[in-house]
């Protein structure tokens, strides 16, 4: 049987559990996927040490629930976009450390099932507009893979891997981050024209590129595209629509009329036209009469990027990106993965509520599935798990003994309740101390945090509390061994091996 005709039985198989008079009552789910966004750089988030203005997601917060402890799967784009579109956690690939480029191959397999597969098959319009970021299976000119360089795409070829093939009705956006070429729109499966040109856009990233592209314009194109993907959709079906943008991220390109207006350098008046465009998405969905059973939903990939971001000239003006919390993209520490996570469904969630329950972003296949009403397949979705009882106000029931974390490079953290461990010596990421330099300082191998009493992690109780190390450890382990997080029969992850201890094997 071929993979699409697998993903054609997988349809038949779950439409069986709803009927289209159903599905009509199902709720629309707009899902915003930020790009480098810091837990911090929401105003309501950060209230005392935040000075950039964010008044749209201020109001969807008001509107709905905020979760204080949500998590990125990883503190880097790719593995989280990975793990939002499959429930499985990307280490569980071959991708176990960094993330994939603008010719990358794809990282998801055809024959896994992704949230659009699902919902598609439970009769959802669905589309993806914005970054990809999870690789493509481009065209060439002499039938190779594609070079690192692009120097083989065939511009006017299909793309034989794309949003397309996993789930999703219509895409419109581009292969990975602005700071890699290729520089160009895809449509469905298809190169929006040609590149004829070179372009860069961030520091030393020359690349193929179109002659009309510009960094400047994606984020506002992003946000036409979607709202008229929404004001197109009918009330009588439910549509699934996942934005990733590209920004926060760099390069930092503000429009004109955005620059200057935060008082706190580019970055700030980026992230207010970040805001600004979530704003407009929203202002779309309730334009369309379709707010009071449309899910909302804010977050973002990971935590902000120090560098291009600022930081210390921020903070100098008073602004933590990663409000109380250390570290920031990249790292084990919470800056690197503690996201913001805003939901607005008017229908269900009780304005200007919040929520302290652990989530994470692998989670939003189990609570579609909670909310559809129908499973989806047991080898898939293995580390999801349905937070909608918390959008209800009671407590989520979890067959997951905790959340990991993961860094840039690849190490590994654990938590359960009130209990992180670290097996990393430091930040496992860019910020300082890195493992080397840590190394150098004779630090503990690992690190063990209560983040009940210490959020900022300055407290390392790894030596002082052995046995909750060990027992965090034990259950990270499981949760690799098994190829899932959840209950249910065990599953084979992508690779044979995965080294947990990168720093100082244990």
């Amino acid at each position: 049987m071929n993979l699409n005709m697998q993903k054609y039985v997988l349809g038949l198989v779950l439409s069986l559990g709803l009927s289209s008079a159903c599905a009509a009552d199902q709720p629309n789910i707009v899902y915003i996927l930020a790009d480098d966004l810091g837990y911090g750089d929401v105003q309501c988030l950060n209230p005392e040490r935040g000075k950039i203005e964010t008044p749209r997601m201020d109001r969807l917060a008001a509107q709905g629930m905020v979760f204080t402890d949500a998590h990125s799967s990883s503190a880097v784009c790719t593995p989280t976009r990975y793990g939002i579109l499959t429930g499985r956690y990307n280490w569980r690939t071959h991708l176990q450390t960094f993330v994939l480029l603008g010719y990358s191959k794809p990282l998801i397999d055809r024959r896994r099932v992704t949230i659009a597969d699902y919902l598609k098959s439970q009769g959802y319009n669905t589309a993806a507009i914005g970054k990809w970021h999870l690789g493509l299976d481009l065209p060439t000119s002499d039938g190779m893979p594609a070079e690192a360089s692009g120097s083989n795409v065939d511009w006017n070829g299909i793309i034989a891997d794309s949003p397309i093939h996993h789930g999703f009705d219509y895409f419109y956006g581009i292969s990975a981050s602005l700071d890699m070429p290729p520089y160009i729109y895809i449509e469905n499966d298809r190169f929006v024209g040609e590149c004829t040109v070179q372009k860069s856009f961030w520091k030393n990233r020359m690349g193929f590129a179109h002659a009309d592209f510009e960094a400047v314009d994606v984020l506002p194109e992003i946000g036409r595209k979607t709202t008229d993907y929404i004001a197109r959709q009918k009330a009588d079906n439910p549509f699934f629509v996942y934005v990733p943008l590209t920004s926060p991220h760099s390069p930092i390109s503000v429009a004109a009329q955005w620059q200057g207006k935060s008082g706190m350098g580019e970055y700030g008046d980026f992230v207010m036209q970040t805001d600004h465009v979530i704003g407009e998405i929203a202002d779309a969905i309730d334009a369309a009469g379709l707010a009071k059973n449309t899910i909302f939903v804010v977050t973002s990939d990971n935590g902000c990027s120090a560098n291009p971001s600022g930081a210390d000239a921020l903070q100098a003006k008073g602004h933590f990106s990663s409000a109380q919390y250390r570290g920031f993209k990249s790292d084990l520490w919470e800056g690197g993965h503690r996201v913001p996570f805003i939901v607005r469904w008017p229908n269900v969630v009780e304005p200007g509520t919040q929520s302290d329950q652990t989530i994470c972003l692998t989670d939003l296949m189990a609570t579609c599935s909670d909310i559809v009403g129908v499973d989806y397949p047991q080898t898939e979705g293995v580390d999801s798990v349905s937070f909608l009882p918390a959008l209800k106000g009671m407590s989520i029931s979890s067959t997951r003994n905790g959340v990991v974390h993961h860094s840039i490079s690849g190490h590994f953290s654990y938590r359960q309740g009130k209990w992180k461990l670290l097996l990393a010596k430091a930040s496992g990421g860019w910020s300082s101390p890195r493992e080397n330099q840590a190394a150098k300082l004779d630090a503990p191998v690992a690190q063990l945090y209560d983040m009940e009493n210490d959020p900022e992690e300055t407290n390392n109780l790894y030596a002082s509390r052995p046995e909750v190390g060990a027992r965090l450890l034990e259950l990270l382990e499981a949760d690799v061994a098994r190829g899932r997080s959840t209950e249910g029969a065990s599953e084979s992850n992508d690779v044979d091996q995965i080294k947990l201890w990168k720093s100082g094997a244990k």
